[in-house]
């Protein structure tokens, strides 16, 4: 098949691209080197081809999205601005780039009569995970109050009795609670593709990543996942932060993991919307992701700062069983050994058109 993968020069998207192509299929990336995954471009970089199919273009642009299309068979949608942000200044950008991307790719696919389409969805738009109250069963706490958070209470209770909750797997039918612009943003876009699969006859698969790790990750951004930031901080010596008391539940799943899954879903057979979640099966806490990296880069060991971000839910951990039933998808790299390898595995550098950096290896 020739497939499109859009942000296909990022961090997950190289990976996605690298995969497919040893799967067999042609491959042609569409990538707008954001400054917040890239770094700023450099100047007079012009809108040339970066490398042999590599396309500098724009979601949001439909001519781009129109020349990026030309005789494709499945678009993987891996083009977003991610992460909490730094503000509510980062909401437009977000929106633009999430929401507006997605809505002039899904109308060019429209015009081109491409009806498969992956989309690199997130763990986010769950919001809070699945809890069992001991008197009360399944229950779904409501945002975390302030003054809770300020006091160091980072538990959300029982809403009907106040108790403390026990954690649970969260499938693909629970409830949708984005709790962030970018969890928002997310959800949209899934509404977005749903509504262009009702509209053309099409098949779309979400892919809700939970925590995404590995070779090339961006260094030192804001936007960039937890693991990446705890491992910038080491390559710098300094010690890394770890907010709340380091409790927070997270399935971390190594990105050659999430390329496979991209690789099975674009065989998926049938009409219509369906989501899976891309998660190792592994729960762990943020504190043990951030020890683990630590010891195997060689400290110094992390700090637990009482901090707290207002967007972040406590604990969020995947069942990854329809994955497995539906796509054949099961991840391979156990935490223990994928943190390891991240430990002392390359970090992607501030790139732009013309100076993207080359795909490390990745554990096998």
């Amino acid at each position: 098949m020739h497939v499109l993968v859009t942000g296909g020069a990022g961090f997950i998207g190289s990976h996605v691209a690298a995969a497919l192509r040893s799967d067999g299929h042609d491959v042609t990336v569409l990538d707008n080197f954001h400054p917040a995954a890239h770094g700023p471009a450099p100047t007079g970089s012009g809108a040339a081809p970066v490398r042999d199919g590599v396309l500098v273009g724009d979601v949001r642009d439909p001519d781009a999205v129109r020349a990026a299309l030309r005789d494709v068979d499945v678009v993987v949608h891996q083009a977003a601005m991610v992460g909490l942000g730094l503000d509510l200044g980062d909401l437009p950008e977000y929106v633009s780039c999430n929401d507006l991307g997605t809505a002039v790719l899904l109308a060019g696919m429209a015009d081109a009569g491409i009806r498969r389409l992956v989309l690199a969805s997130s763990m986010v738009v769950y919001g809070e995970g699945r809890y069992t109250c001991p008197t009360h069963g399944p229950t779904r706490p409501g945002p975390r109050a302030v003054p809770d958070l300020d006091a160091g209470h980072f538990e959300p209770p029982c809403p009907t009795c106040g108790a403390a909750l026990d954690t649970a797997l969260v499938p693909e039918d629970a409830p949708l609670d984005p709790r962030s612009v970018y969890a928002a943003t997310k959800l949209a876009q899934e509404h977005l593709a749903s509504a262009w699969a009702r509209g053309v006859d099409g098949t779309v698969t979400a892919l809700r990543y939970h925590n995404v790790y590995g070779p090339g990750m961006p260094r030192d951004t804001p936007y960039s996942g937890v693991a990446a930031i705890f491992r910038s901080a080491l390559e710098r010596g300094v010690a890394p932060r770890v907010f709340e008391d380091g409790g927070q539940l997270r399935d971390f799943v190594h990105v050659s993991d999430v390329a496979a899954a991209n690789v099975a879903a674009c065989a998926r057979d049938g009409v219509g919307v369906a989501a899976y979640n891309i998660c190792s099966g592994q729960p762990r806490t943020v504190g043990e992701a951030a020890t683990a990296l630590a010891e195997a880069f060689g400290g110094p060991a992390p700090v637990v700062t009482g901090e707290y971000r207002l967007g972040d839910v406590r604990h969020v951990v995947a069942s990854p069983n329809r994955a497995a039933a539906e796509l054949g998808y099961t991840a391979r790299v156990d935490f223990a050994t994928g943190m390891r390898e991240f430990a002392s595995a390359p970090l992607r550098a501030s790139t732009a058109p013309g100076t993207a950096a080359p795909l490390p290896a990745s554990v096998a």
